[in-house]
């Protein structure tokens, strides 16, 4: 993660989550992460609904030069990342694995603008109160302020959270030596 911001949201949200897939929505303290509540924001899973912002920073509101609350997530992305954001919120919501993404957008200026994207899942006791908590933030802190964005551009991305951990670990043994040998734990049974 290259923000600031999203590595703060990231470790406090470990933090909450504990053992479990995620922490629940009920858990998060804005007093906490009150240096980044301008650059996060809130969806409610809802496919139906084309997953709508619940809440939105004034930092990511500014980006797009409008209140975001009530409008569909899934609208500020070009066609082609539609698609593929589409997908990474149905692995969100049905597996529980949060992603980080660069983006790449230009204001309505023409200038490029680089940013970090962070989507992590929060737990709720009805599937109707999913939630994903994330941060949009420009990865040099004067980029975007003035002029809105146009639409976003999904480049590179990687799954995070505990699910992905857990799935990674018997690649990551440490391994036995014997004279030179090298023997890796795992692999085929």
């Amino acid at each position: 993660m290259k923000h600031a911001a999203s590595r703060e949201l990231y470790a406090y949200w470990q933090e909450l989550r504990g053992r479990r897939p995620a922490p629940a929505r009920a858990e998060i303290e804005p007093a906490a992460i009150r240096g980044i509540l301008s650059e996060t924001f809130i969806l409610a899973l809802d496919r139906p609904g084309r997953y709508p912002f619940r809440l939105a920073g004034t930092r990511v509101c500014a980006l797009f030069d409008r209140e975001l609350k009530g409008t569909s997530f899934l609208e500020l992305w070009d066609a082609t990342s539609r698609r593929t954001m589409t997908d990474l919120l149905a692995i969100l919501t049905d597996e529980w694995v949060g992603t980080v993404a660069g983006i790449s957008a230009h204001n309505s200026e023409g200038e490029a603008i680089d940013l970090e994207l962070l989507l992590l899942p929060l737990s709720a006791t009805r599937p109707a109160l999913q939630r994903s908590i994330g941060v949009l933030a420009p990865i040099k802190p004067a980029q975007g302020i003035g002029t809105p964005l146009g639409e976003l551009t999904l480049g590179s991305r990687r799954h995070i959270g505990p699910a992905v951990e857990k799935r990674l670990l018997p690649r990551f043994l440490a391994p036995r030596s014997r004279r030179g040998l090298v023997v890796y734990d795992g692999g085929r049974s």
